[in-house]
């Protein structure tokens, strides 16, 4: 049986891709902080491990990465999704809290869990492994008063290459997908904004098919890899931004 870690699985992207893997017949390792919403979710299949945890915490990713390889046996993906998207604002509105919360999750939390990933890849046997991060649209153009939020995207897309060109002695592949405007939870309170506002209302799509495309990525034989994938609602203001 193939096996995924998904960080952030309880809500979101994190929890449409977990469903889909689990329905898939993969074993699914759910590591973020809400234990009973994780708790939903394993009640679907027994193929579920739930794995409470807090992403900026260096011991508990440690523990969870142990739990979830102990019980697999292997760890054949990570998918690196967990992320918080802070108040918007410019960046001398921005509470220096915000900047700190936005970089411990979205860039230090990537960081750790991928450390894990890598070693656990490294030294199983057969060797090797597929980590996928979570990027975003923000990772190549942002959105306005998103400092916080494009800046760590931008470093996440660092980490991809860098773990990318690492990981080859050891058959680690790594990509990023970079999801715009999936709904989710964060995606509705955007929109929810930009109606309140009077602004343009953001143009979304199913999260199934940013799901769907972590699938796809997922299931390539470690010979092949997709480096960077782009999914997006089709109408979003992405390509001619700026």
């Amino acid at each position: 049986m193939k096996s995924i870690l998904i960080t952030g699985a309880s809500s979101g992207i994190g929890r449409a891709t977990a469903e889909l893997f689990l329905s898939e017949g993969w074993r699914v390792g759910l590591l973020a902080r809400s234990a009973d919403k994780l708790q939903e979710i394993a009640a679907t299949s027994p193929n579920a491990v739930v794995l409470p945890a807090d992403v900026t915490d260096a011991a508990a990713v440690e523990a969870a990465f142990a739990t979830f390889t102990g019980q697999a046996g292997h760890l054949d993906v990570l998918f690196n999704n967990a992320g918080i998207f802070t108040p918007q604002g410019t960046i001398d509105e921005i509470p220096l809290q915000d900047w700190h919360d936005a970089v411990a999750v979205n860039l230090t939390g990537m960081f750790l869990a991928a450390r894990c990933a890598f070693a656990a890849m490294r030294a199983q046997s057969p060797q090797g492994g597929r980590i996928i991060n979570n990027g975003s649209i923000s990772a190549h153009v942002p959105r306005p008063g998103s400092v916080t939020y494009t800046a760590t995207k931008h470093a996440v897309t660092g980490l991809t290459r860098t773990l990318s060109l690492d990981g080859r002695p050891f058959d680690i592949a790594c990509g990023q997908i970079d999801i715009g405007n999936a709904e989710t939870p964060m995606v509705t309170g955007l929109k929810q904004r930009a109606e309140a506002e009077g602004g343009e209302v953001p143009q979304t799509m199913d999260v199934m098919e940013a799901a769907r495309s972590v699938l796809h990525m997922a299931s390539m034989p470690l010979s092949a890899n997709v480096q960077f994938m782009t999914v997006m609602a089709t109408k979003m203001p992405y390509i001619g931004r700026g």
